[in-house]
């Protein structure tokens, strides 16, 4: 299967690209094609234009050469894979304007739906599991990301996983990664 991965990181060291290339070397291991989609070491731009806000009139809408070309790298791809550190209880904003500009009506909802029919969440979360649990963060990020979002654009096989703990210490931080290769081998 080709993955498109996709990071939204800042920085190249971070937990979060180790984790997501220890998903992508055990993922090739199990004969899978990895292609990277570093949203940030790229200069993706997650602000909404006109050119690619939604026209609810109009599915068919064509959008700017940029969400095209994004459209064509998911299209040549067979599932979806996204890393990213948890931010405000959400996504970082290049990931998040990446979804509202790319994944937009005619094309990933409304007719027709995402092109793939697997897509995984992976979010590294800097406080324990019991801190989210506490407050409900894990829950609102379900509704939010893997309800509002992966389930409304029809995709039957979806996930967020969250890592929990990674500002703990060192031994949580290498736990992610051991995670995200098992989730690779297991993809």
């Amino acid at each position: 299967m080709k993955v498109l991965l996709v990071t939204a990181h800042p920085r190249q060291d971070s937990l979060t690209h180790q984790a997501a290339h220890a998903f992508a070397s055990a993922a090739m291991v199990a004969g899978h094609q990895i292609e990277y989609a570093d949203l940030v070491a790229e200069g993706f731009d997650p602000r909404m234009t006109p050119q690619d806000e939604p026209d609810w009139g109009d599915p068919k809408k064509s959008y700017s050469p940029a969400v095209q070309e994004e459209m064509a790298r998911v299209e040549r791809n067979d599932s979806t894979v996204m890393f990213f550190p948890v931010w405000w209880w959400s996504t970082p904003a290049v990931l998040k304007g990446w979804i509202d500009r790319v994944w937009n009506n005619g094309w990933a909802y409304g007719e027709p739906k995402y092109p793939h029919s697997r897509v995984w969440m992976v979010a590294i979360a800097g406080v324990n599991r019991a801190g989210y649990e506490k407050r409900g963060y894990d829950a609102a990020m379900q509704t939010q990301l893997k309800v509002g979002l992966l389930d409304f654009c029809g995709i039957p096989d979806t996930k967020l996983e969250i890592f929990y703990a990674a500002l703990e210490n060192a031994a949580a931080a290498q736990s992610i990664i051991l995670q995200a290769q098992k989730l690779g081998t297991e993809f």
